[in-house]
C-alpha cells in the first residue's frame, strides 16, 4: 500500500501543472495533501474527486488560505475534520481518517515565521495537536504532512544561518523531540541517515535548482506500525510546488 503526502501550495494552480496526470501515473492508495488553498466547489471536477478516489476536504472560512484534502482509494468508516483544540482555531488544517487497521492524520502545521502572534499560535497548535494524539490507546497511527519545522541539522542545508529562524529555532525543534518521545517514528529518518534529502525549497531564491532545502515534510508512525512500514522517500524531482511530494510503503 502506498501513501503520499505533498504540500501543493495551491491545488488550482498545482491542476494546471499536470496534477491530475500525476496522480493518475502514481496511483498512490492513499493521497494527502496540504495547502489546498481552495474549496471542494472551487476545484476542477476532475480532481474532486479523481477517477478511482473518495475525496474529503478540510478548509477554513476564509478562501484561498490554507486547507487540507484527502484522496483515498479504500473508504474510511469515519472520517473527523478536526481535533479537539479548546480555543484554538485550527483553521482548517487536519483530516482524520480511521481505517480498520489503522489511523491516518494529514496536517497542515502553521507556519511560525510571519510575526511574533504566529508563531505562539504554531506551538500552541502543535501542543493541541500532541494532546490529540495521546488520547489515542493503542493504535496504529500515520500522521503525515507539512509540519514546518526541520528536526535536526541534517535536515537543513544551512543549519548555522537559520537557528534564529522559524521553522529552526529551539522550542520547534524540541516539540519534535517531545513527538518523538511520545512513541512516533520519522519513518525517513528510520531508512535513510544520509544528509542532502529536503522537501521545501525558497522559489525567490531558486534554491531548488541548488538543492538549498528543508526538510520539513514528514511522515511519522507509531511503534507499533512500524514493522509494517516498508520504505519512506522523497519524490525530490516532482515539480509543481515549493515542496515536493513523500511517501511510504506499507503492509496492512
Amino acid at each position: 500500500m502506498k501513501v503520499i503526502s505533498w504540500n501543493v501550495n495551491g491545488i488550482r494552480a498545482i491542476s494546471k501543472k499536470g496534477f491530475g496526470e500525476w496522480i493518475e501515473k502514481e496511483s498512490p492508495d492513499i493521497l494527502c495533501i496540504q495547502e489546498t488553498k481552495a474549496h471542494p466547489e472551487q476545484v476542477d471536477q476532475k480532481l474532486n474527486p479523481p477517477k478511482g478516489y473518495f475525496a474529503y476536504w478540510n478548509n477554513p472560512n476564509r478562501k484561498g488560505y490554507a486547507g487540507v484534502s484527502v484522496f483515498t482509494k479504500i473508504k474510511p468508516h469515519l472520517v473527523e475534520t478536526d481535533f479537539p483544540s479548546g480555543r484554538l482555531e485550527t483553521e482548517g488544517r487536519a483530516l482524520i481518517l480511521h481505517f480498520e487497521e489503522f489511523i491516518l492524520i494529514n496536517v497542515y502545521f502553521p507556519n511560525g515565521a510571519a510575526r511574533p502572534e504566529r508563531l505562539k499560535y504554531k506551538l500552541k497548535f502543535y501542543d493541541k495537536f500532541l494532546d490529540f494524539l495521546d488520547g489515542f490507546k493503542d493504535k496504529r497511527i500515520i500522521v503525515c504532512g507539512d509540519v514546518n519545522t526541520a528536526h535536526n541539522e541534517i535536515d537543513l542545508a544551512r543549519p548555522k544561518q537559520n537557528e534564529k529562524i522559524s521553522g529552526f529555532l529551539p522550542e520547534e525543534r524540541k516539540w519534535i523531540d517531545k513527538l518523538v518521545s511520545h512513541g512516533f517514528i520519522d519513518t525517513f529518518r528510520h531508512f535513510n541517515e544520509e544528509p542532502g534529502h529536503y522537501t521545501w525549497w525558497d522559489y525567490k531564491t531558486r534554491s531548488r535548482e541548488r538543492n538549498v532545502g528543508w526538510r520539513i515534510d514528514y511522515f511519522f508512525v507509531t511503534k507499533n506500525a512500524l514493522p509494517s512500514v516498508k520504505k519512506s522517500f522523497i519524490l525530490k524531482d516532482v515539480m509543481g510546488s515549493d515542496h515536493c511530494p513523500i511517501g511510504i510503503e506499507f503492509r496492512r
